[in-house]
């Protein structure tokens, strides 16, 4: 059950987080170089320090969107007839938790390797 309303609520949330963020980028975008610095100085590093509230909304929606992703393929083979047996159900349950917390940390990792290499 848990997982079912994390699914809806991970969906709902990267929904409308991400188009809010998508509007206002655009809006900056098109109002000139002065929004759309205001709005690179909320979410970009700024001077070689770390900006938290980029890193915030980043990790925040790719933990969302892997855990939206990982209970989305659960329910596929719940659709299929798989995956009643209450034991089999509740290991996939916990491990679409695990799944996305592993899947984000390793984004993330890749992205700040990255970062720092080059």
């Amino acid at each position: 059950m848990a997982v079912s309303i994390t699914h809806r609520v991970t969906g709902s949330g990267m929904a409308t987080v991400g188009a809010l963020l998508f509007v206002w980028w655009l809006v900056a975008l098109a109002s000139g170089p002065a929004a759309y610095a205001l709005f690179l100085d909320v979410f970009t590093v700024q001077s070689g320090a770390l900006n938290v509230v980029g890193y915030i909304f980043g990790i925040g929606l790719t933990l969302s969107f892997f855990q939206h992703m990982s209970s989305g393929i659960r329910h596929l083979f719940l659709d299929q007839g798989a995956n009643f047996e209450l034991k089999a159900n509740k290991t996939t349950a916990t491990l679409t938790y695990v799944a996305a917390v592993i899947l984000t940390a390793a984004f993330w990792a890749f992205i700040i390797w990255g970062k720092t290499n080059g």
